[in-house]
């Protein structure tokens, strides 16, 4: 058995024209996503608009479907392994692209704004409120739930727990 050392032997860097290709081809992934999750959210604002004085029911819905889909993925993917090859390209082409094209941060803002300016004070600050924190819930829902599926896939597969 040889000298124990601490030092391992340094690994090459990638070249820099291959890092640059995998960030490109990272970021037409989020762009595509990102794409395909705004035309997503689109559909479903031209389907369900939003009343004044009302609660903007479509954003808040998609916020949560979202929240909990984003929560699921992440789960299920930090379960499968490091945050590298495919899992990467999932995480920031289904992520970051489709579910944060499908969110609207900036539609929620917009409408507490014209809730709050149209006197309807208290139902703005409510859906602001109401909506980080069910926000989180769905996320630790969507955990959750991914978390008792992986299980579940693993003790049918004979992995263990």
């Amino acid at each position: 058995m040889g000298p124990l050392t601490s030092n391992p032997a340094p690994r090459s860097p990638r070249p820099a024209a291959s890092r640059s290709r995998t960030m490109m081809r990272f970021a037409a992934l989020v762009g595509a996503g990102a794409v395909l999750g705004t035309l997503a959210r689109a559909s479903v604002g031209r389907a369900f608009p939003a009343d004044d004085g009302v609660w903007p029911v479509s954003t808040f819905a998609i916020n949560l479907v979202g929240s909990l889909v984003l929560g699921a993925l992440l789960e299920t993917l930090s379960a499968t392994g490091p945050d590298d090859g495919w899992r990467r390209g999932v995480r920031l082409g289904v992520g970051t692209g489709v579910i944060g094209g499908f969110t609207t941060y900036s539609t929620y803002v917009v409408e507490i704004d014209q809730l709050v300016r149209d006197g309807h004070a208290v139902l703005g600050a409510g859906y602001a409120i109401l909506s980080v924190l069910a926000g989180l819930a769905a996320a630790g829902a969507g955990m959750a739930l991914a978390a008792a599926a992986v299980r579940a896939r693993r003790r049918r597969s004979g992995a263990g727990a």
